[in-house]
């Protein structure tokens, strides 16, 4: 894959993060692995046009419903519920809706299908991806995999 198509997602991932939720975010070493499984929350969101592929958000159930909380202004959050569901279908959403913008002011036309939660990665099961590990201060870590 195309650094050109990835570091659109690098740095969208560190501006949403950080202008909603007023945190720092990190991005780690990029590297091909394979996508997790287990007890993660995977966000899939597709990309269609010039370049096509998938972008799948992998978050720790813990990380995920820190992250919602930092959404709301620190509002607690007891359990992963649909409105949590909805808040990280957002960030995701918004993320990948702000690296495609980038994309398409470098010239390459995409556009993103809405964003699909999905409980196990059943379906990614021993598929290698481009992993981007973002750290979050104070809340944790998850990854961002492109599929081409």
């Amino acid at each position: 894959m195309n650094a050109q198509y990835i570091n659109p997602f690098l740095s969208s991932s560190i501006h949403v993060i950080e202008a909603m939720m007023q945190v720092k975010a990190t991005v780690g070493k990029v590297e091909l692995r394979t996508i997790a499984s287990g007890d993660f929350l995977l966000l899939k969101i597709g990309i269609i046009g010039q370049f096509q592929g998938e972008v799948v958000f992998c978050f720790p159930q813990e990380v995920a419903m820190k992250i919602v909380s930092s959404m709301m202004g620190g509002y607690p959050i007891s359990e992963f519920d649909d409105m949590c569901r909805s808040a990280i279908a957002e960030l995701g959403n918004m993320i990948s809706g702000n690296a495609s913008t980038i994309l398409s002011n470098d010239g390459i036309a995409v556009d993103i299908t809405p964003p699909k939660l999905m409980d196990d990665g059943q379906s990614y099961e021993q598929k290698k991806a481009i992993t981007i590990p973002l750290a979050i201060s104070d809340i944790g870590n998850f990854d961002i995999y492109m599929i081409a």
